[in-house]
């Protein structure tokens, strides 16, 4: 099991800023789990979905920003007791585009120069090994941008050098990255994880993790 106390990498963590959205409404989610919260439900060790994806992201970064909306007071409580520096949004953001040009704002304005680059991770993607995130945060000290890839298909997190944090600083809506990774290319990494596949949509995901580990029917 990774332990951080003894990672050997530490000089790569304190380059390294993480970015955690979890401002999403999981709306899937909630209408098949009456109205519960996909980011808090537990995972089979009592974990909740979002503190076990910040877990596995403070492994490669000392820092970690996490984006919240506003009224989810539960979420943003459980990732500041996670060690996570939090930041909500504002009442016009709508998608993981604006969640992510307000977390690259806020990185910025308050991330020293020493930072290299910022690691992005989804909240409702807790079966990510911290080894993988480990080993995109190393990749990323060479090449402006890294994507894990597992069995030829993307995932996350992805890492983005200080240089582009403007273009991701300018986004909007519900696009996400997709653009500034077009524009900028992207070194792929491979890795044996699907949990860079693996997200939390609905109540049957855990259901079949429990089942037969994340990532086994994507």
């Amino acid at each position: 099991m990774f332990d951080l106390a003894t990672n050997p990498d530490s000089a790569v963590r304190t380059q390294m800023v993480g970015i955690l959205l979890a401002a999403g409404h999981g709306r899937r989610y909630t209408d098949a789990a009456a109205g519960q919260d996909k980011l808090v439900a537990e995972l089979p060790d009592g974990t909740p979905v979002v503190v076990a994806a910040a877990a596995s992201l403070q492994a490669a970064a000392a820092r970690v920003v996490a984006v919240t909306r506003a009224d989810n007071e539960r979420v943003a409580r459980l990732l500041a007791e996670a060690g996570c520096e939090v930041v909500t949004t504002g009442p016009d953001a709508d998608g993981m585009g604006d969640s992510l040009a307000i977390a690259a704002r806020h990185a910025l304005r308050t991330c020293a120069p020493g930072i290299a680059s910022c690691l992005v991770a989804l909240g409702d993607m807790p079966w990510i090994r911290p080894e993988t995130c480990l080993r995109i945060a190393r990749q990323a000290l060479d090449h402006p941008v890294v994507v894990p890839a597992w069995n030829g298909l993307r995932g996350h997190p992805v890492a983005f050098h200080r240089s582009i944090w403007p273009s991701l600083a300018a986004l909007t809506g519900d696009v996400g990255a997709r653009g500034v990774l077009a524009r900028h290319g992207a070194t792929e990494l491979a890795v044996d994880d699907p949990g860079i596949r693996a997200d939390v949509d609905t109540p049957a995901d855990l259901a079949g993790a429990r089942q037969d580990g994340p990532g086994a029917s994507r």
